[in-house]
């Protein structure tokens, strides 16, 4: 194991004097939160980071669906290039360009779930923020991170210089 270097990035105050290893204020919670109310603060954003997830993968949806189209339809070009043009009519007038659910393309699965469980998610996730933590971001994970860093050591500061 390596012995701090006083001299490190990592464990030197910053300009302001404030340090850079302690935890950035922002990330610290309210005086007088409890730790039990930050972290089921903690487990609504850590709920509302897996919808984000999902929002990616509904974009991801979306982008593939339609590039799966568009090939397609460059396939079917070279279906009836090939010398067969009415299989390719058909299968085109079929597929290309079909909803993937009655009267949707993705685009508009994905602007529903913006403007509606998304939307409702993200602001009911702030709301509890706003209410119990000041509205400061990721408290309960700079508690863990303080609780599971090597104070002292090169790539463990609590915070960028």
């Amino acid at each position: 194991m390596t012995a701090p270097d006083a001299d490190h990035p990592d464990h030197r105050d910053s300009p302001d004097g404030t340090g850079t290893d302690r935890p950035d204020p922002a990330h610290l919670p309210p005086a007088g939160v409890p730790d039990d109310v930050v972290a089921a603060v903690g487990g609504v954003t850590a709920a509302f980071e897996v919808v984000e997830h999902a929002r990616g993968m509904l974009y991801a949806f979306h982008r593939l669906v339609g590039r799966a189209d568009a090939e397609l339809a460059e396939a079917l070009d070279r279906l009836a290039d090939a010398g067969h043009p009415d299989l390719a009519d058909a299968v085109r007038a079929e597929v290309v360009g079909r909803n993937v659910l009655p009267g949707r393309w993705t685009f508009q699965v994905v602007e529903e779930f913006d403007d509606g469980y998304y939307r409702a998610f993200g602001d009911a996730e702030r709301l509890v923020r706003d209410r119990l933590v000041a509205g400061r971001r990721h408290v309960h994970e700079s508690q863990l991170k303080e609780r599971n860093r090597t104070p002292g050591l090169p790539g463990h500061a609590s915070r960028p210089g």
